[in-house]
């Protein structure tokens, strides 16, 4: 089993420093970030559905918002 890489320093010439994570950290940072992806897009499709109910309810009640009906 290899051994995970720590956490570095990359100094550049310029002066500024880069301090890059571990392989874990890394891997928790990257699973967080896909889960609030797939989180997001369920959100997407969820809001979708929903507005389309609305719409189909309106328009069944006669709620439509047409300017024809005020």
């Amino acid at each position: 089993m290899k051994n995970p890489k720590e956490r570095y320093k990359e100094e550049f010439e310029e002066g500024s420093e880069l301090l890059w994570p571990s392989e874990n950290e890394d891997k928790v940072t990257r699973k967080f970030y896909r889960d609030l992806s797939h989180l997001s897009k369920k959100r997407d499709n969820y809001q979708k559905r929903t507005s389309l109910l609305k719409q189909i309810i309106k328009l069944i009640f006669g709620n439509s918002g047409s300017p024809l009906n005020k």
